[in-house]
């Protein structure tokens, strides 16, 4: 049985030109059937599936659909047509550090954002230690967020992430976190969560890592599945496409 099965999903989006800086031409523009627009088909009969145990990825200039996909996965959007089944449990770490707050503390911050991924207090409480050590953040426990720097919080709500333990983890560019060395580290325990049977999507705009780490893969281009194949075979067609 595949974990992902998606069949035909196609999503457009109505694109309004006129641009309205008041609340009364927000309102009236609701009311107005002659209003500037136009139907931008973001995805068109979309459809793949990824095997249990599989790393798969997705991969496509800015603005080939990705994002709209990844959202109908997650189930944030609906499609207008087609569907997404998954079998089983799925994380997705599609923007890393969603619900933490710079008043609070790296710890207070865990247990939110781990009641975000579905874990109970009592569970996530008991995961801190671990989580801050995962991030390397010892002794910056008790400090705010808001003194954090950039890597520093996104190492801190990776390392919470992967304290779930779902059938399906969907990661888009979040593993682009820290330095070389931790960015290592976040492959490695990818590594060991594939070698329990789980499965991955993984979206990027880094070939070297479709082509190291994946088992199969496509190429979004203009909504459409342009490419599939092995992962070295779609990240060929990834250059050549974006090669012009």
């Amino acid at each position: 049985m595949d974990a992902v099965v998606v069949e035909g999903v196609s999503k457009k989006f109505r694109i309004q030109h006129e641009k309205r800086e008041s609340i009364y031409e927000i309102v009236t523009g609701l009311f107005n059937k002659h209003q500037k627009g136009e139907d931008v088909q973001v995805l068109k009969d979309v459809s793949f599936s990824v095997p249990k145990g599989h790393m798969f990825g997705i991969v496509g200039r800015n603005g080939a659909g990705k994002t709209s996909l990844l959202r109908i996965i997650t189930k944030v959007y609906s499609p207008d047509s087609g569907s997404v089944t998954v079998n089983g449990t799925m994380t997705p770490l599609l923007s890393l550090g969603v619900g933490f707050m710079g008043e609070l503390t790296a710890a207070a911050n865990v247990v939110q954002y781990g009641l975000l991924l579905g874990f109970s207090k009592k569970a996530i409480s008991a995961k801190i230690p671990s989580v801050i050590k995962y991030a390397e953040l010892e002794g910056f426990e008790d400090t705010k967020l808001k003194n954090f720097s950039t890597g520093m919080y996104s190492r801190l709500a990776f390392a919470t992430a992967m304290q779930v333990d779902p059938d399906v983890l969907m990661i888009d560019e979040s593993i682009q976190v820290g330095d070389m060395a931790f960015q290592k580290k976040c492959m490695e325990s990818i590594a060991q969560f594939r070698s329990r049977g789980k499965t991955i999507i993984l979206v990027t705009h880094d070939m070297e890592q479709i082509r190291q780490h994946c088992d199969t893969a496509i190429l979004l281009d203009g909504g459409t599945v342009a490419a599939r194949g092995s992962a070295k075979e779609v990240a060929d067609a990834y250059v050549r496409v974006v090669g012009g």
